[in-house]
């Protein structure tokens, strides 16, 4: 019978464990979506610094962020605007308790 050699084992472990604590601690995807048509927009659209100037000397955005789900032809379904709602899940994740 072949034996592994211990480098091949820890780096095996490791890797499984980077997986793990990578999919426990990820984020939802975000994405700039106008609230009213859930189209998909640039990036700064919702990144505060962007967008366009109003009369006032304010910057406006017409995008929110959106958190999850998918988008098809341009337009998202599935997620949220609220990131809280979103679950990122994933392998070795336990969720909340009710009760």
């Amino acid at each position: 019978m072949r034996r592994l050699r211990s480098s091949t084992v820890v780096l095996g472990g490791m890797g499984v464990l980077a997986a793990t604590i990578t999919a426990c601690g990820s984020e939802p995807d975000k994405r700039c979506v106008d609230p009213l048509t859930r189209e998909e927009l640039p990036s700064y659209e919702c990144q505060s610094g962007g967008g366009s100037d109003d009369d006032n000397g304010s910057t406006t955005h017409r995008g929110s962020y959106y958190y999850g789900g998918s988008v098809r032809d341009r337009k998202v379904s599935g997620g949220s605007f609220d990131k809280t709602a979103v679950d990122t899940g994933g392998f070795g994740c336990s969720g909340t308790g009710g009760g």
